[in-house]
């Protein structure tokens, strides 16, 4: 019976491969979102987009033809690999393999499901907002349930963080300095992050005081308790890394801090947004460029720091362009769709918004094509992580004696 590696040496962190799947699908929405008049809305929907074809020119059409693709497509491998990991997992958790990773530092790679799954309902809204006719006239009933779904995926991980914190801090002696010498245990931090900024969204789009208030206390909630747990991970990690190292194989999470920031900001943004609309606070247009490029530029800085020690590691020649495997490897993906995203913010909030640069001209898409480059990097690098990783092989032949 043919299986693929994934399937045989099924690990959690293969929920990263729904993640950074949900993320692409992000990207092609930035398409929709900067580029369609959406006059009245913080957002486009599915009657924004049909105007914009009937009345926009050839590019503008390609454009919206690239982002509905784009978005079905990645929305239903987003869909397709949850479904497939949440199987897995399932049996997983019946294997001695899954009590020796509740007792060890990876423990908190459990954390993987419940960031795929805030992934998935940020990528499900999208959805809904792109093919779904007269959505926009009932989204104020869909907020609370979108409240709700990101309130129980917020327990469930601060229920797996208090578990591993419990274990850890109740008795010494059971955490591994030695292995922490990566960011993986910024996992925790970033599952919920991802809450966070589900939960922020209604801040944005609501016009309801109690929602958008809900939505600003719950993720500033959620996303101090983020901040907190990284900056404490990211310390002792790199006190650790200083020691021993980076561990090879947890060498792309040195660039987890990317999708962090950008995860952050547009929190952030749509809070700022809610704040601006419902409860009269303003910021100015120079106040949200100046915000913008400091996360850009803290995700440059840990960019150069990540890819200078996978160079040294020969990470890429390893597990990306040879033989080797390992779950890890979808790590890659966030980063490059995080980059993708925030440029496309400080382009179009930042840049466009302060009067730096003119919407369309000639340095507006010089720098687009940057992001949209991050952006086509990551699908490429899908693709390729999928074949090697879920692609049918047949199974070792035991020879005879």
């Amino acid at each position: 019976m043919k299986t693929s590696k994934a399937s045989e040496s099924y690990v959690p962190l293969y929920f990263l491969t729904s993640v950074g799947a949900g993320g692409l699908a992000v990207t092609f929405f930035m398409y929709l979102m900067f580029w369609v008049p959406h006059p009245g809305r913080s957002v486009p929907v599915f009657e924004d987009i049909m105007a914009a074809w009937a009345t926009g020119g050839a590019p503008l059409k390609f454009a919206i033809f690239a982002a509905v693709v784009g978005i079905a497509v990645f929305v239903f491998l987003n869909l397709k690999s949850l479904i497939w990991n949440l199987s897995h997992y399932a049996a997983f958790k019946k294997t001695e393999r899954y009590t020796k990773l509740r007792n060890s530092n990876a423990e908190t790679t459990l954390l993987a499901m419940p960031l795929a799954l805030a992934m998935s309902v940020n990528a499900l809204f999208i959805a809904g907002l792109v093919f779904v006719p007269k959505l926009w006239t009932i989204v104020e009933y869909l907020f609370p349930f979108a409240l709700i779904a990101f309130a129980l995926i917020a327990y469930n991980a601060l229920r797996t963080i208090a578990d591993f914190l419990g274990r850890v801090l109740s008795k010494g002696g059971v955490f591994d300095v030695t292995a922490h010498n990566s960011f993986a245990q910024l996992l925790p931090s970033f599952a919920l992050i991802m809450a966070a900024v589900g939960f922020s969204a209604p801040a944005a789009m609501s016009t309801q005081p109690a929602v958008v208030a809900i939505s600003i206390i719950g993720s500033t909630l959620l996303g101090t308790a983020a901040l907190i747990y990284a900056l404490l991970a990211v310390v002792t990690a790199f006190n650790s890394m200083l020691h021993y190292g980076t561990s090879e194989e947890a060498g792309p999470t040195l660039l987890i801090i990317i999708p962090f920031v950008t995860i952050f900001s547009i929190m952030f943004m749509r809070q700022d947004h809610g704040l601006h609309t419902t409860f009269n606070g303003h910021s100015t247009a120079a106040d949200t460029l100046m915000f913008l490029a400091k996360g850009l530029s803290v995700q440059l800085v840990f960019l150069g720091l990540g890819l200078t020690v996978l160079r040294r590691q020969g990470y890429f020649k390893d597990f990306v362009f040879g033989n080797k495997t390992s779950a890890g490897s979808y790590a890659l993906v966030c980063p490059g769709v995080a980059l993708s995203v925030l440029m496309q913010f400080f382009i179009n909030k930042g840049l466009v918004s302060a009067g730096v640069i003119e919407k369309f001209d000639i340095t507006y898409w010089a720098i687009t094509a940057i992001a949209i480059g991050f952006q086509l990097a990551m699908v490429a690098l899908v693709f390729r992580l999928n074949t090697q990783h879920y692609g049918f092989r047949e199974p070792t032949a035991i020879p005879a004696e």
